[in-house]
Formats: C-alpha cells, sequence, structure tokens
C-alpha cells in the first residue's frame, strides 16, 4: 500500500501513528485505562497529507473560487476555495480527506512571515480597562470580569433530530445500501452541530481578540471536566480546547496577548482578600466570610483569572 502513496504522504502517516502511540503512552503512565489501537482498515483511512513537497499549486487554470491541485502519484484535483490563500504565504502541508458525509475537501497550512503580523500592546499599558479575565462555565458559557456573560448555543433540535436519525440507523441492515444512506444522513447532523459550535466559536473569539488588547483564560483540564458529575454533554458540547485553540491563533493575526492562567482554586478564591471559600457547585453567589465581598460566583473567578494573567505577564 505505501508504494502506492508519495515519500512525505507515507512519513507524515507513520509520524500520526507515532505520535497516537506517544499519547496513549503518556495516558497510561498518568493511570489512565487506555487499552490497545484497533486495527484500521484501509477503507477507514480517511486523510492523506503532503508535508513540504508532493503536491503543486495551479490557481490559473481555475476560475474565480476555483483551483487545481496536483498530488504525485494521484493526478490534478480540483478544488473549490472556501477563501482565497492570503498573498505573501508559504504552503507547507495540505492534507485531503473524505469526511464520514462522503464528501471530499482539501486543507491548506500556511507559512506567514512574522512581520506581516501586527505589533501587541505593550505589556506595561495594560490594565483592567483594556484586558479581560474570562471564566469558562456551563450555566453561562464565558463570564468575562468586566461583567458580560455569554450564554451557549441552543442544540435541543439538532440533538433531537440526530437522535431520530440514529434511532432509522439502528433497524437498518448493516452494510447495506439502505444503511449507507442512512449512515450519512446521521453524519450530516452531527456535521451541523460541529459546524454551528465552531462558528459560534469564531465569532465569539474574534469578538475578545478585536475588543480587549489583553485576553486571559483558565488553561482547563478539559479531560478531568468531562470525566466529572454533571452534564457531561453540555461540556463536550463546549469544546474548550477547541475554544482556547482559537483564541491562541487569533492573538498573533489580532496583535492582542492571550494568557492561560493556573485554574486552581479561581472559583474558592476571594478577588478582593484571597481568603478561599468552598462552594459546592450549586452555590451560585459569592460571599466571602472575610471582607464581606459578594458577586456572582462566575464573576468571582474572571477576576480572578484577570489578577492572575496580570501576574503572569510581570504585572501582578
Amino acid at each position: 500500500m505505501f508504494s502506492e502513496l508519495h515519500s512525505k504522504a507515507a512519513q507524515a502517516t507513520v509520524a500520526r501513528f507515532h505520535h497516537t502511540l506517544s499519547v496513549l503512552s503518556e495516558l497510561k503512565e498518568s493511570g489512565y485505562n487506555v487499552g490497545q489501537l484497533k486495527r484500521q482498515a484501509p477503507t477507514e483511512y480517511r486523510s492523506v497529507t503532503y508535508n513540504q513537497s508532493g503536491f503543486d499549486l495551479d490557481e490559473k487554470r481555475g476560475h474565480d473560487k476555483y483551483a487545481y491541485v496536483r498530488f504525485s502519484k494521484i493526478g490534478w484535483v480540483k478544488i473549490r476555495y472556501s477563501r482565497p490563500i492570503p498573498d505573501n504565504t508559504t504552503i507547507n502541508e495540505v492534507t485531503f480527506k473524505k469526511e464520514t458525509t462522503g464528501e471530499w475537501f482539501v486543507s491548506v497550512a500556511l507559512e506567514t512571515d512574522d512581520d506581516n503580523l501586527p505589533e501587541k500592546p505593550d505589556v506595561d499599558s495594560l490594565d483592567a480597562s483594556n484586558s479581560v479575565g474570562i471564566d469558562l462555565g456551563i450555566r453561562n458559557y464565558i463570564h468575562t470580569s468586566d461583567g458580560k456573560t455569554v450564554d451557549w448555543l441552543d442544540l435541543e433540535d439538532d440533538y433531537d433530530r440526530l437522535r431520530r436519525e440514529q434511532r432509522r440507523l439502528s433497524r437498518k441492515d448493516h452494510g447495506s445500501r439502505n444503511y449507507e444512506r442512512q449512515r450519512q444522513k446521521v453524519a450530516k447532523v452531527k456535521r451541523r452541530i460541529r459546524r454551528k459550535v465552531l462558528d459560534y466559536q469564531h465569532k465569539l473569539t474574534t469578538w475578545l481578540v478585536t475588543e480587549y488588547d489583553a485576553v486571559f483564560v483558565e488553561d482547563l483540564d478539559v479531560t478531568g471536566m468531562l470525566r466529572g458529575d454533571g452534564n457531561a454533554r453540555n461540556k463536550q458540547d463546549a469544546a474548550w480546547r477547541q475554544f482556547i485553540n482559537l483564541l491562541d491563533y487569533k492573538a498573533d493575526l489580532y496583535g492582542t496577548h492571550v494568557v492561560q492562567v493556573e485554574p486552581a482554586g479561581t472559583t474558592k478564591e476571594c478577588a478582593r482578600c484571597g481568603v478561599e471559600t468552598a462552594k459546592p457547585i450549586w452555590v451560585r453567589e459569592h460571599s466571602c466570610p472575610s471582607c464581606g465581598f459578594e458577586t456572582d460566583r462566575d464573576a468571582n473567578a474572571a477576576i480572578n483569572v484577570l489578577q492572575r494573567g496580570f501576574a503572569e505577564l510581570g504585572l501582578g
């Protein structure tokens, strides 16, 4: 099989496999029950990556939003842009992938010169008026240190539809044409949910990095959150790591400081005096027995995140 792949594509495939083994090994050493890798049939392997070479992009052959990519040992493939490739960038990697919906996509990884990126504000110019701390929650998606709250998406209708389509799938004969058609319907509903989440997070993170000069956010143990009791599906929907990753990459794109801080104790610690008070999850108000400071539980946590962010930058 590897003889039919370009050498760079084969190397990228092996590198991904090695990375997966390394991650599983680290999890196992940390006490997680990770099991073993299952053999993946060639028909289930849906993506190939060309790194640095083995591909050519020809934009002149296309019209408007179209172009052509030549993959070594595959040939020319016509693609439609979701957005134009920016000037002054270098294509480092191209991946083509077959989604579970049956559609094919090409993703392009670009490298740009740092000189083309906006400069970030001087750290000494940061204060509470142009910086924000964010508490990532479930009741509210985010709560900011300056008192703003943003609710999460209402996806109940989408999940109702997903459950209906999954029930229909369970009644089909596995491997039949009807099964495959219904499986693609399920995949399209899941894709719709993923796209809604990603679009929402893009809009929210763009607002944050354009509204503030510095954004401070908790470095959450996402896996730990999902293992906890409570509304696990909502926590999964929140896709915290994706949200934080979007903030990180937009920090350079828009010239904003984005700093992740230690999350431990942000809810318990009083933002005014620092005294810690245990709070069960159902207690939504912060009331400090030491200094009398009272505010919303998430607002208190967001202020603590802001203060820790300043300390991380040497301003505390």
